[in-house]
């Protein structure tokens, strides 16, 4: 079953590629869609037979290259699924968005549902090999995409991305055979290299594997120093392109660090533990600042991300304290980490749909040349408005409950580190609130542009078919949150276990 989710819409790319050229564009967005809305009909009956706290399920093991180490091991638990099912959801809502693109329509959209088997691959992957091989892949992927769809700097913003991003990978392959190296017989099995905890006892050398996986992992979140490929990467990639690499493509650095750097690295983990905490703090604080000095709004919801992402590398690093930490706060870090992981991606994507529905018809970012479009369109107003306070954390929505969960695990062990990090709650509504006003309150302004659409507006039904599941979802997860935690909680309590050894 985990197979054929992750390589059928490589399949399907393939053939959409053979198809004659003159195939109607109507019909590739029909397969488009259809076999992502198929992905998650997939991903559906996985969580309806799944079982909570079972541990590792669906499981497939092959060999492939026995005599490295190397095999072919899938399988899915409480960490991977919610991003499974993370996946499927924003690649079709990008699909459904996406049917009034005409650009080459048929490569589109064959890449980027190779560019779902990339991700669906990597969250299945029980070998290091594996993941790092999907890891790698969804850097080529997303390269073609934004140097092929994106705007007027997208050749260096792809170049820039795929730069920084494949140095990461070359550091996160240091730390994978770092581990393979270390554990006996040499394997890279994720699953017996965390019942081996091969660098127990060694110090030294497990401090080494965990700053080679943890650059990897930090660039592809990213974490400061590390973001600056991020911005530009955004501004200038698709609608389509923006919206899953926030929402799907940073959660495999933080995927990486719950599946991978915890479990494996346990007792440098809980060395370096306070080090992850400053780095969040950081990313917190100066993403939510930089974002608030954007006059771009899409680089500002970009920014966002950063802030987004130092609240789960807080939550990690405060989950490995021990003294005077209970063991349900501990959980309460992770499993907040879990869950803010598929709240960013639920409202970011939206937010980055909105922002290339709002570029759409004005053919610019810039806040500053917009304004009263509301009573233009009031439901891309609402939608926006909606996007915007569930992403700064309002009670109700997907991220309330995320970020309540991480500020409660982490208070305990971190009291200064978790008072600063509530800072960027304010922040963040303080740039929400500044871009709301811009664009939408006082006279109506419309960017007077050659190519401009006349008149300005509102969403259309396949922008509306695409963002409002989002954000219902997300209301979902804010109101009754138990369907998504009791998948997660098992897991967080089995990294906790891990992670104490």
């Amino acid at each position: 079953m985990l197979t054929v989710l992750a390589f059928l819409p490589t399949a399907v790319a393939l053939v959409l590629l053979a198809l004659p050229r003159h195939t109607p564009a109507k019909v590739i967005r029909g397969i488009w869609v259809t076999t992502t809305a198929g992905l998650m009909a997939v991903v559906v009956g996985l969580w309806a037979g799944y079982a909570p706290g079972g541990g590792m399920q669906y499981e497939t093991r092959a060999r492939w290259i026995p005599s490295a180490g190397v095999g072919y091991h899938v399988g899915v638990d409480g960490l991977s699924l919610p991003m499974l099912a993370l996946t499927c959801v924003l690649f079709l809502a990008c699909a459904v968005h996406s049917w009034r693109e005409d650009r080459r329509i048929r490569e589109f959209a064959a890449l980027l549902l190779f560019l779902e088997t990339t991700c669906l691959g990597l969250f299945v992957s029980l070998d290091l090999i594996m993941f790092f091989v999907f890891f790698d892949l969804s850097i080529v992927g997303m390269y073609f995409v934004i140097a092929g769809w994106g705007h007027k700097e997208r050749a260096r913003a792809a170049l820039m991305f795929f730069l920084y991003t494949f140095l990461g990978s070359l550091a996160l392959l240091l730390g994978f055979i770092g581990l393979y190296l270390a554990a006996s017989p040499h394997t890279f099995d994720m699953v017996d290299l965390t019942a081996a905890n091969p660098l127990a006892g060694r110090s030294v050398y497990a401090g080494m594997v965990l700053l080679a996986i943890g650059i990897g992992l930090a660039v592809k979140t990213p974490t400061v120093p590390f973001h600056t490929w991020l911005p530009l990467a955004h501004t200038e990639a698709p609608a389509a392109g923006s919206a899953i690499l926030a929402g799907v493509l940073l959660k495999m650095g933080t995927y990486g660090f719950l599946r991978i750097a915890m479990p494996m690295l346990p007792e440098a983990w809980r060395q370096y533990a306070t080090v992850l905490v400053v780095v969040g703090v950081v990313s917190i604080l100066y993403g939510a600042l930089v974002a608030l000095a954007q006059s771009d709004f899409k680089r500002m919801i970009a920014y966002t991300s950063v802030n987004h992402m130092g609240y789960i590398i807080l939550a990690v690093g405060a989950a490995a304290a021990t003294a005077d930490t209970s063991r349900q706060a501990q959980s309460l870090a992770i499993a907040g980490a879990v869950t803010q992981m598929v709240s960013h991606g639920l409202l970011t994507g939206a937010l980055f749909l909105l922002a290339g529905s709002l570029h759409e018809r004005g053919r610019t970012y810039d806040m500053d040349a917009y304004s009263g479009i509301a009573a233009r369109a009031p439901v891309f107003a609402g939608m926006t408005a909606i996007a915007a306070f569930a992403s700064l954390g309002l009670p109700g929505f997907s991220g309330f409950i995320a970020e309540f969960q991480i500020f409660t695990g982490s208070l305990g062990p971190h009291p200064l580190a978790t008072a600063l990090s509530t800072l960027g709650i304010l922040l963040t509504a303080s740039l929400f609130l500044r871009a709301l006003q811009k664009i939408f309150l006082g006279p109506l302004r419309i960017p007077d542009a050659p190519g401009t659409p006349r008149p300005f507006g509102d969403t259309r039904t396949h922008e509306n078919t695409a963002i409002v599941p989002l954000l219902a979802l997300a209301l979902v997860v804010g109101v009754a949150p138990r369907f998504l935690l009791d998948v997660i909680e098992p897991a967080s309590t089995t990294v906790l276990e891990l992670l104490a050894r």
